[in-house]
């Protein structure tokens, strides 16, 4: 249900280290501390203005802008909560396969799998992880295919994902497109002789369970998937004219927990409308001040995008769209 929120705000941690700024996502990653308190004021890196005297915005009046091609540079910023419903695992989950397959390496703690110098001690945690999320074993869902239709009515400025399960660019979302700002396998570097690879020059390797070794000195080949203790990719920095520019902004699947991307719903101007789906309020729509042009649709994602495109005309489309290109993904013809 579409629903407008009160001031409230809630209790947000920013790690004192640059190299925890983030947190791989993918299902069941980011934790959500949910702690609210009455209050007002807006916090964070970005600010935002408002016009009380305009009416609350609603998700109709977001589909009838975007139907009239209102909006023609939506920016788009999306989380874990997009890809759990093609089945992507939470690994933290005991009893999962996938967890209980990691606890033979006697990982000091869930997130070491991630870190660069404990990858750089032992590869083997992150390559059995890699096995299962590998692009190829999920394919994209109804969320990953609007996100698709978005750019091809040519109304897409920029998607920028958590994500690393590659399921954007198998939705055919081009990598120009895309900020993947943890990275992504579809490249890969050696850790020594810092060669480049095709992410699909590993997939043998990692589906046999070997850790790929580069032909020419030996070293670890790695998947460029940012780890704790890494830069961010130089195309997360595409943020600083592409929010600027942006006429929509549209954030779902995430809890908008971790910093950098988090503030980046923050960073468009104020009288630009933003458009929450999602299972709860994060970030400023539960703590910041409000804005009568923020639009929160609640409840499952998958759910909530379906609605908005049957408030848009475009379920035919859509559907048309899944069928199509679900079909080159199963014969391996995705956009990668």
């Amino acid at each position: 249900m579409s629903r407008t929120y009160c001031a409230i705000h809630k209790s947000h941690k920013v790690s004192a280290l640059p190299q925890k700024l983030w947190i791989l996502s993918f299902s069941g990653f980011l934790g959500c501390q949910r702690t609210f308190h009455l209050c007002c004021g807006n916090r964070g890196l970005f600010g935002g203005g408002r016009d009380r005297a305009q009416r609350q915005q609603t998700l109709e009046d977001i589909a009838k802008s975007i139907r009239e091609r209102e909006f023609k540079r939506i920016v788009v910023m999306a989380g874990a909560g997009i890809s759990t419903p093609s089945g992507i695992p939470d690994f933290r989950s005991p009893g999962s396969g996938l967890y209980d397959n990691l606890q033979q390496y006697n990982l000091p703690y869930a997130e070491a799998i991630f870190e660069i110098n404990y990858f750089h001690h032992n590869p083997n945690p992150f390559f059995a992880l890699a096995k299962e999320l590998y692009p190829g074993n999920y394919q994209p869902n109804l969320t990953h295919y609007f996100i698709r239709l978005l750019h091809d009515k040519g109304q897409l400025l920029r998607m920028y994902t958590q994500n690393i399960d590659g399921l954007e660019r198998m939705a055919g979302i081009p990598p120009k497109m895309l900020v993947e700002a943890h990275g992504t396998f579809a490249t890969a570097t050696c850790t020594v002789c810092r060669r480049d690879y095709k992410g699909e020059e590993l997939r043998n390797d990692i589906m046999a369970g070997t850790v790929p070794n580069c032909p020419r000195c030996k070293g670890v080949i790695k998947p460029d998937i940012v780890f704790f203790g890494e830069e961010l990719p130089q195309h997360f920095f595409l943020y600083l004219t592409d929010f600027p520019m942006a006429d929509l902004l549209i954030v779902m699947g995430t809890s908008l927990e971790v910093e950098p991307f988090a503030s980046l719903a923050g960073a468009v101007r104020g009288s630009v409308p933003r458009l929450l789906i999602n299972r709860d309020l994060v970030g400023p729509f539960a703590w910041g001040s409000p804005r009568n042009n923020d639009v929160a649709e609640l409840g499952d994602v998958v759910s909530g995008v379906r609605k908005l495109a049957e408030a848009l005309g475009w379920i035919p489309e859509l559907d048309a769209l899944m069928a199509t290109a679900g079909q080159k993904v199963s014969e391996g013809q995705a956009y990668v």
